[in-house]
Order: structure tokens, then sequence, then C-alpha cells
């Protein structure tokens, strides 16, 4: 996790930064101190979704969920991510564009398969968590035959 310099994620997976700010995981520092790049046709409202209030919200609404009840160093960074509302291929393009290190995408098969789709996958590295969500929807479905 930390070898990324930006993370990106669609917009629901954006709003587990609520569980984020506050968790005491193992995952959570580098989740809440790299920045952030949620892409959503919600536009820089769904910034106000995740402040450091809803967290610390969610935080005691859900006692012992790994969760604390107080805000994790970097917490603030999820109020702060860029907002990306434009083309998908194009805001990519930018972000690729900055210096860093890898930009490391997170989130449901939906954001997914928009990357993959549009071929804005460099490099896959799937973790497999033994959980049973019932049905799902595949990732790589919809991929076109190289030519």
């Amino acid at each position: 996790m930390w070898n990324a310099s930006l993370h990106i994620m669609g917009s629901r997976s954006f709003q587990m930064g609520t569980y984020w700010q506050t968790s005491a995981d193992q995952f959570a520092p580098p989740m809440n101190q790299i920045p952030k790049a949620v892409f959503t046709r919600q536009g820089p409202a769904i910034l106000r979704n995740v402040t450091t209030t809803a967290a610390l919200d969610a935080a005691r609404a859900n006692a012992g969920t790994g969760q604390t009840a107080e805000l994790q160093p970097g917490a603030g960074s999820w109020a702060e991510a860029y907002v990306a509302s434009g083309d998908l291929a194009e805001e990519i393009a930018k972000l690729k564009a900055q210096e860093g290190k890898p930009i490391i995408a997170h989130g449901g098969v939906s954001f997914a398969r928009s990357l993959v789709a549009q071929g804005l996958v460099d490099q896959f590295a799937l973790i497999v968590a033994p959980v049973a969500l019932g049905k799902g929807l595949p990732l790589f479905s919809e991929l076109r035959p190289r030519s």
C-alpha cells in the first residue's frame, strides 16, 4: 500500500473513508496518509460525506468493528481528495502524467471494469479476500479480444 503516490476509487468505495479515518487496521495509515482521487458524477459534494465529523459518528455507531473513537493521522486527506468528474481516460492520463510512485485503484467491480474496458490498467495485483458474497459481477467479462 505504501508503494503508491495516489489512491483512486469510485464513489462507492470512497464512502469507506469514514471507516479508514478512525480504523486501527494495519492498512489505515497508507489509506489515510496517501492522497486520493475519487471518480464520481456527484462533483465536490461527495467530499461532505467523508468529513472527519462523519467518520467519528460512524466510529461511534460501529463500536467493536476495528474503529477507534479518534481520528488517525492523515484522516483529513479524505475531505481533500481530488474529485475527477471528467472523461475517465482523460482524467487517468492527467493523473499518470504527474511525478511519483504508481497509482493504486481500489474498489468495486464497476469502477475496475471501467478502467479495464478502456485499457487504463498497467498492472493487476488481485487480492483474494475469503468473503462469501453470493452473486457478484465478473471483473474481466467485457474484455475485447486483441487484434
